[in-house]
């Protein structure tokens, strides 16, 4: 949705403020819970020395809270052009602990990202205990105005983990938010609970744990 959007129409979702589905900028932008939404990219933006875009349209993709509860492994940030395109995404990543730490994704020559892109961005941050603080994330995007494709390749050597997120783009409605909600009316336990299963299984198969250390003293790398 759009960052910058003050509110919603919609009897069945609201922006900042408690619904059956909802998005609260405090989750996004900066510390967890003390989040502050497009202002927090406009500043990102600005420390980065990208101020040609501080007036560019944001949008941000996220699972919203449901009935008040909520978790995003990862959301992304879009700073577009005037046609529409991402130029600069930024992946907020987030750990079952409660931090967070984001990574910026651009190409050298600041034009439009593709399908063809692929970007990368070296790991800094704790996510499972299952992996290390290693390697590196590759990205790829195919952003449109009727999908949204986003492909991560996480590699640490010989190992990796390889994450996909895909699916038609399509206006947020009422009647929409009904479909979602009686398909899967408890998504955030959903989210969490694969996160969880995932870690037994991998225990279960003899993985390694690695305990998790100080998170990275910036908030934004690449």
């Amino acid at each position: 949705m759009d960052a910058d959007q003050d509110s919603s129409p919609l009897r069945l979702f609201s922006k900042n403020s408690r619904n059956i589905v909802s998005l609260d900028m405090a989750d996004h932008g900066g510390t967890p819970g003390e989040g502050y939404g497009a202002d927090w990219v406009r500043a990102v933006l600005l420390q980065e020395g990208l101020t040609q875009f501080l007036d560019h349209k944001i949008m941000l993709l996220a699972q919203p809270r449901i009935y008040g509860r909520g978790f995003n492994p990862v959301s992304f940030w879009f700073v577009m052009d005037k046609q529409e395109r991402p130029i600069i995404i930024i992946a907020e990543v987030n750990n079952t602990f409660g931090e967070r730490h984001s990574y910026i994704c651009q190409k050298s020559d600041l034009s439009p990202i593709s399908r063809e892109d692929h970007l990368q961005a070296k790991k800094v941050f704790y996510v499972s205990p299952f992996q290390s603080v290693e390697g590196e994330y590759g990205f790829r995007f195919d952003i449109s105005d009727t999908k949204v494709g986003i492909w991560i390749d996480y590699r640490d050597g010989d190992n990796g983990v390889y994450a996909t997120l895909t699916g038609k783009r399509t206006p947020l409605s009422d009647a929409t938010i009904v479909k979602i909600l009686l398909k899967r009316p408890f998504g955030f336990i959903r989210v969490t609970s694969l996160i969880y299963w995932q870690a037994i299984r991998l225990k279960l198969k003899g993985a390694l744990f690695r305990a998790r250390g100080l998170p990275p003293t910036i908030g934004v790398s690449r």
